[in-house]
Parts: C-alpha cells; structure tokens; sequence
C-alpha cells in the first residue's frame, strides 16, 4: 500500500480491469475499519470545535456583539466554500491521498490559533483558515471513502461517518461545561483551551492516515492501473489474513477505460450541466436546503437557550448533549434503511419527518408554552431524522457522478450549499434580535421547515436508486467513456 506510485508516469492506453468489482465484493475488514477511522475521525474534530465555537465562550474576552458572533459562524463557512474549491479540484487531478494531511494541517492551525486570538479580526482569520481546511476535507475524504467502502455498505458507512460530526459536538459540549464554568477554569482561558483540544488529538489522524492507500480507483482511471493492482492486491491479502475466503470475480464485470491526462473546466461543466442534469439539480437542492436549517439552528441555539430561556452559557452544554446526541443517532440507527428500502424513499422520510415536527415546534415556540427541555426534546426528535437526510445528501452528491469529476462535485455543490448556509446564522440573528418578540423567529422556523419539505419533494422525484450498487454502475467513469469512444472496449 506503498505511495511511490505518485512519482511514476502516467499512462494513458485503453487499460481493461477488474478493480472496481474486486473493491465491492470484499466483506468487512480490518482495513475498512482504519479507514473509517482514519478519514473519518475529522469529522469529530470539526464538531467539537463548531460547539466551542456555539457555546460562544470568546464572545467576552473579545468584546462581540450578538451580530458579530454570528458573523463568525458565516465567516468560517465563507472560509469552506474557498478550501471546497481549492482542494476539491486538487483531490481529483492529483488524488485522495496527497489532500489527507494538508487539508487537516490547515485546519488544525487555524483552530489551534483561534485559541491564541487577542481581537475579533485575529478571530475571523482564524475561523476563515480552519474552514478551509474542513472544505478540502469534504472532498477529498467523502471521494476516498466512497470509493474504498464496498457498495453493499456504502450508504451506512457514509452516512455514520458523516454524522459522526455530532460525536464530537457531544464532545465539545461535555468540555464546555467544564471549561466555561468561571469557578472551575478562568473564564479568559477556557474557551482558548477548548480550541486546542482539536490540534493535539489530529496529530494522531495524521500518523494514522499514511497507513490508509490512495484510492485503487482513483488510480486506475488516471493512468496508475499496475499500482492500483498492487494496493487492491494488498487489501485482498489482508482480508484473507483473517481468515476471510475470497471468490473469484467474473470477467464480464471489468471495465475498460483509457485516461486523460488533463480535464478542463469545459468537460467538468458539460458533465454537470449538459449530461447529468437532473443530478445536478437533486445535488444542489440537498446540500442547499440541509445546509441552511443546519447552520440556522445550530449556530444561534445557544442565543435561543439564553435570551428566551435564560439558561446561563455554562449550561448550555447540558442541553447541546442530548441534542448532538440525537443528531448523532439518527445517521447510525438508520443509515441501514439507505442501503435497503433505498435512498430516494429515505431521503424523502427523513426531510419531510423533520419538517413536520419543526412546524409543530415553531407554532409552540411562539405561543410560549415550552420550556428549554421540552423545546430542545423537539429539536432532538427533528434532527433525529433531519441529520441522516443531512448526511445522506453528501452521499448523494459523493456517488452519482463520475469518479473523475467526484472531488469536484462535492466541493461545486457544498461550495452553494455553505454560502445559503453562511447567509442563515445572519438572518436568524436578525430574527432573534433582543429577544422583545417571538414571532419573527417563529417565521425563521417555519421557513426552514418548508426548506427541508422541498428538498424531500426533489429527492422522491429526481432521486437515484444507487443502493447496493457500484459506483461505475450509477455513473461511468469518464475514462470508460473515452475508451468506448475509441472502441477501445472488448
């Protein structure tokens, strides 16, 4: 699992190969296991950072204003839709692997100096640096796994890994009720550790990820198929080191493809606008419409808790627990369903179950009759459902384009999807404003709701039934269509 190949020259002849199915009859293995691990663990940095971020601990030592606050939650997203754009088209001209350690680097150094911030300005840099580090690792991680994971586990596995962010917001959470309680660590200094938590656990995903291949896909399809035959060679090793029998795979699933060695915009474009379409609609309005209720409610809970619950910020945590908590569950208890009653009638459930119970919320929210339990039991139930749609949209985008422009449509859709996302926590402070009427926050509710209901409606009509299938089934590979081009195929 060597990656000297990077060094190696391209090839660009018609290559016929059997990686793809070899990859999706694999049963699970240890291998499998580091890789969750190893990509996926991010996600749980990202999540306990986002809740140091939401507990909003700084906002005194740095002198800000509820507006301002907020702002910094658009800033890190605008900082996301940069490293989405910038490594997203890396990850796919120069592979996975090269974006594993630089785009959690840069994450992490920009987290870790957040914690050493002495003004606001020093603060939104920060924030705008680890964003885009956590853009880059959208890409190039969601690429990695789709393409490593077996088709028959592919939705689950995505979908957990993906909601694993909550994790660490249960994480974050738990810190914070320890590191913003004045009487147990000094209020200018809890907050700044928080932000260090992040850096000293990722140097362990760094060591971790050099065990973890380059995509054998990826490979193959630009030009590295004796390599990537070395690397699936070696996986298949190790799963027969556990004692795992391996049945022979039939001819007539290979694939030709014959690579190109540069992929300009204008293909990218045609790919996205003139042979999938349709796709390119179900991709935005996912990321769009999960993106804007996430980022809505997540970044102005702890505002909501204080201003009309008056719950004090070092016990925010308290109730941030059980809300993650129900985030987190979602994804892991029905990611199965993705990958056996199918992914258009889930994604369908989910956005609408969710829209529903927020509704009925919005309406008792402003009528006064909830308190800060009973509110966040509703939010717990919504986001329940909300968080495996949220997830499976970054499927969804992930699986059903070709492997040669699959970087780059995560970070084109996430890229839209954050900006709306960024616009959100804005819009939701104006709505809560000094906190004199509940009504217009009421309106920010039952506007999101509608959000996530048409988001559903577009999923149930234009969703793709990719469950239990290979990737090179729900949209060839680029490489494949230029060899059939040139009747390259046997």
């Amino acid at each position: 699992m060597s990656s000297a190949w990077a060094s190696r020259t391209m090839s660009t002849k018609a290559v016929r190969s059997l990686i793809p199915a070899r990859m999706d009859r694999l049963p699970w293995a240890r291998f499998h296991t580091m890789v969750i691990v190893g990509l996926g663990a991010a996600w749980i940095l990202d999540g306990l950072e986002a809740q140091i971020v939401a507990a909003n601990g700084f906002a005194q030592d740095l002198d800000m204003t509820t507006p301002e606050i907020t702002a910094s939650a658009t800033v890190y997203l605008v900082g996301q839709v940069l490293g989405a754009l910038v490594f997203g088209r890396l990850t796919d001209r120069i592979g996975r692997k090269k974006l594993f350690a630089v785009t959690l680097i840069v994450y992490l150094v920009g987290s870790g100096l957040a914690g050493a911030s002495f003004s606001m300005w020093f603060f939104y840099a920060c924030r705008f640096i680890a964003g885009a580090g956590i853009g880059g690792e959208y890409s190039a991680i969601n690429s990695a796994i789709d393409e490593l994971i077996p088709a028959k586990y592919r939705g689950r596995v995505d979908l957990a890994v993906n909601g694993t962010y909550w994790g660490g917001v249960m994480l974050g959470a738990i810190a914070t009720i320890f590191l913003l309680d004045g009487s147990l660590v000094d209020e200018h200094w809890g907050w700044r550790i928080g932000f260090f938590i992040g850096p000293v656990l990722g140097i362990a995903l760094i060591l971790l990820r050099e065990h973890i291949p380059e995509s054998p896909r990826w490979m193959l399809t630009h030009g590295h198929g004796d390599q990537a035959e070395e690397i699936i060679a070696g996986i298949e090793d190790d799963v027969r080191s556990t004692g795992h029998e391996l049945a022979e795979v039939d001819d007539a699933r290979a694939i030709t493809v014959k690579p190109e060695e540069k992929l300009p915009f204008s293909k990218v474009a045609h790919v996205f606008f003139r042979v999938y379409p349709t796709r390119t609609i179900l991709g935005v309005t996912l990321m769009v419409t999960q993106s804007f209720l996430f980022n809505a409610i997540f970044f102005t809970y702890e505002i909501v808790l204080g201003q009309f619950y008056d719950v004090p910020k070092a016990s925010v945590g308290m109730y941030m627990i059980p809300f993650a908590a129900g985030n987190l569950l979602g994804p892991l208890l029905l990611g199965h369903f993705f990958d056996t009653i199918g992914r258009r009638k889930m994604i369908f459930a989910t956005y609408s179950i969710a829209a529903v119970v927020l509704t009925v919320s919005a309406f008792l929210f402003q009528a006064d009759v909830l308190t800060a339990t009973t509110h966040t039991i509703f939010w717990c139930v919504a986001f329940f459902f909300a968080s495996a749609g949220a997830s499976s949209a970054y499927l969804t985008v992930s699986e059903i384009f070709p492997l040669e422009v699959r970087g780059q449509a995560i970070s084109y859709f996430f890229s839209i999807a954050q900006i709306s996302g960024a616009i959100a926590p804005l819009i939701y402070g104006l709505l809560i404003g000094d906190a004199s009427s509940r009504t217009p926050l009421m309106w920010g509710y039952l506007g999101g709701s509608v959000i996530m209901l048409a988001g559903g409606i577009v999923a149930l009509v234009l969703g793709v039934n990719a469950e239990g299938k290979g990737l090179e089934d729900v949209a060839d590979p680029l490489s494949k269509q230029n060899a059939e081009e040139e009747g390259a195929v046997a």
